[in-house]
């Protein structure tokens, strides 16, 4: 009678560690990458609420400079190490909202930055040199 064989080799278990070692090889830089534009998306989220805050605030008449508790955003969140509104309600130039990022080190310093225009269209553009795979839908990098 042949006693029948239990367990694995030792080359069989080299086989299938090298195999896992490939597959995090590959699967470890791609999740790197989902994680650096899914903080930039966070970015822009965390200061698109203060897009509509700001536009009611121009349309009932209000004046002087934009503060940030007047469109509801905060100082800074998980996301934005720092959250900043410039221009003036009156004023059709300049009026902004920027978040710096914090997060990932493909991202951490970049500016997500709201710029209005005269005619009332909001328009997000990245500064600070982040690559094009990082940019959130429907934003440009700017310099």
């Amino acid at each position: 009678m042949k006693k029948h064989q239990q367990g694995f080799t030792l080359i069989e278990l080299m086989i299938v560690v090298a195999i896992i070692g490939i597959l995090a090889a590959i699967a470890l830089p791609a999740y790197q990458d989902y994680i650096a534009r899914s903080q930039a998306t966070t970015g822009l989220a965390d200061i698109r609420g203060g897009v509509t805050a700001f536009e009611e605030s121009i349309q009932i008449g209000k004046t002087g400079a934009v503060a940030l508790a007047d469109i509801g955003l905060q100082a800074t969140t998980t996301r934005c190490s720092a959250i900043a509104a410039t221009g003036n309600y009156t004023d059709a130039s300049g009026q902004k909202i920027a978040c710096t990022l914090a997060g990932n080190p493909k991202v951490i310093g970049k500016v997500v930055n709201l710029t209005r225009s005269a005619d009332g269209v909001w328009a997000c553009t990245v500064t600070g040199g982040i690559d094009a795979k990082y940019l959130p839908v429907g934003c440009t990098a700017g310099t």
